[in-house]
């Protein structure tokens, strides 16, 4: 069932740090895992989770792969109200949100 898959993408912290990072601006793998004390194919094999119960979508530029929120799921809206209330997702989307803008400017 695809709520399973989005309760079982949730539960894990590091991915619901990934949603808060994808927040704002589109990330690829390599860019997610300077963020974490993990590789980037475990850094890939996160993402797959979180792509397979639809919170995140992939798009291929050049040789890169960029990793967003998917808008269009009532999860994402939820998850993103709740990092807002989060003392450790607040300051993942304010970092994002300048990872976005400083993308902007280039």
């Amino acid at each position: 069932m695809e709520l399973d898959r989005v309760f079982e993408a949730l539960a894990s912290r590091p991915r619901r740090q990934i949603l808060a990072y994808l927040s704002e601006v589109a990330l690829s793998t390599s860019e997610l895992a300077e963020r974490f004390d993990m590789s980037a194919p475990a850094i890939s094999r996160h993402l797959s989770i979180l792509e397979n119960a639809g919170l995140v979508t992939s798009e291929r530029k050049g040789q890169f792969v960029l990793y967003q929120l998917n808008a269009d799921s009532l999860v994402n809206t939820l998850t993103g109200y709740a990092l807002e209330v989060c003392p450790t997702g607040r300051p993942l989307k304010r970092e994002s949100k300048a990872l976005s803008k400083k993308k902007k400017a280039v």
